[in-house]
């Protein structure tokens, strides 16, 4: 008996109502991860990348998605070769794999783009600051070796008085085609020229100055706008400060990655701040006003007659602001926790003994206990004293 086939749908992970980007997303996704390239030797994973490639071919074209909807695998039965006996003899496999794989696998990226113009590369780099840096913004200074455009040559990367020459190879069209076997057959790809690296041009006798690159790697400086409420590990994008484009493209952007060192007293979490504060026992019994430490300063908080250890308060609007809108900020949490002093002059001490007698005369009540279990045990021995730990 053949082994039933999975439903197409359910192979990709999409729903029947999926559009086409959201097939070509899935199949990419499965594609990447299967594709025997990248498992090579692994029967299950090449397995696995024919069931998703021939669910995208039905599924992709609107005709046989028809049909499969209305027939399921039935429509297909019987169908020449192909995996599973679909027939992908009639099926054009260079628009499925020059568009998908080309920007997978580092093919080219996509059909007819030849050596017309190309954004640059990003370059990356990082900064560090405060807590307090980050939660109002600042401005610094990055220093990147950027590549500029040569003067010698004026970016054509050619020795003064001579000229690139067009690619014999890709006939200045930045592209070769060539063809594989693949499971489904011939399949046609397309990719950058290996000879001109894309350019469609050759340069014979290269600029001295820059080496037949057309650019010259220079140090810069350039000024950082810390957004106010960055957090730990977001980045910055600086437009148009990256590598050169290629064949007359823009450049690519910086991206600055911030790094917020550590507070010896906050805590962030989001927009929100947090601290702990100890307080007297003094102030925690009979309340009073203390200092708290924030982000814009120290505030004066009155404390409530009774606070207990571990309380929490809550000063609004003393958090972070948010990045996306400055002027809403987050909270501040403050957690009080009451200090018992250890070390105390012997007034202290007294005062002390003199407050708790005041009180519930905690510092006897283990004494009293003892005393009231002496007693009962005085009584059941006639008289004679004997102390309750004893046997």
């Amino acid at each position: 008996m053949a082994e039933q086939k999975r439903d197409y749908y359910e192979v990709l992970g999409v729903d029947k109502s999926a559009d086409e980007a959201a097939l070509k997303k899935a199949y990419r996704t499965l594609a990447k991860k299967y594709h025997p390239d990248a498992n090579p030797g692994d029967k299950e994973a090449e397995q696995k990348f024919k069931e998703a490639s021939e669910a995208y071919a039905v599924l992709s074209d609107p005709e046989k998605r028809r049909q499969y909807d209305q027939f399921g695998h039935a429509a297909f039965d019987g169908g020449a070769g192909g995996a599973g006996g679909f027939d992908f003899s009639g099926m054009d496999f260079s628009d499925i794999f020059g568009d998908i794989f080309g920007d997978i696998f580092g093919g080219g990226r996509s059909r007819g783009a030849g050596n017309g113009p190309m954004k640059g590369s990003n370059l990356r780099t990082s900064v560090r600051i405060t807590f307090e840096e980050a939660v109002f913004g600042c401005k610094k200074e990055i220093e990147l070796t950027v590549k500029e455009t040569c003067k010698t040559c004026n970016g054509s990367g050619a020795k003064p008085g001579t000229q690139p020459e067009t690619c014999s190879k890709c006939g200045g069209k930045g592209q070769v085609v060539f063809t594989q076997q693949s499971f489904f057959g011939t399949v046609r790809n397309v990719q950058a020229c290996p000879n001109c690296q894309g350019t469609g041009k050759i340069i014979k006798e290269k600029c001295v100055d820059c080496r037949g690159t057309g650019f010259i790697p220079m140090k810069k400086r350039y000024s950082c706008d810390i957004p106010a409420g960055i957090d730990n590990g977001q980045s910055i994008r600086m437009p148009g400060l990256g590598e050169p484009g290629v064949n007359g493209g823009p450049r690519g952007d910086v991206l600055v990655e911030v790094i917020v060192g550590r507070h010896p007293i906050f805590q962030r979490q989001d927009v929100n701040i947090f601290s702990t504060v100890p307080i007297s026992f003094p102030v925690a019994a009979l309340g009073g006003e203390i200092f708290i430490d924030t982000v814009d300063g120290k505030v004066i908080y009155d404390v409530k007659p009774g606070t207990q250890t571990d309380t929490r308060v809550r000063l609004k609007g003393k958090g972070v602001p948010s990045v996306r809108n400055k002027e809403i900020r987050g909270d501040h949490y403050v957690t009080l926790v009451v200090q018992v002093p250890d070390k105390l002059s012997n007034e202290a001490k007294e005062l002390l003994k003199q407050f708790d007698q005041a009180n519930d005369d905690s510092l006897t009540a283990v004494q009293r206990a003892s005393g009231s279990k002496e007693e009962k045990k005085d009584e059941g021995h006639g008289g004679k004293k004997k102390k309750f730990w004893e046997k």
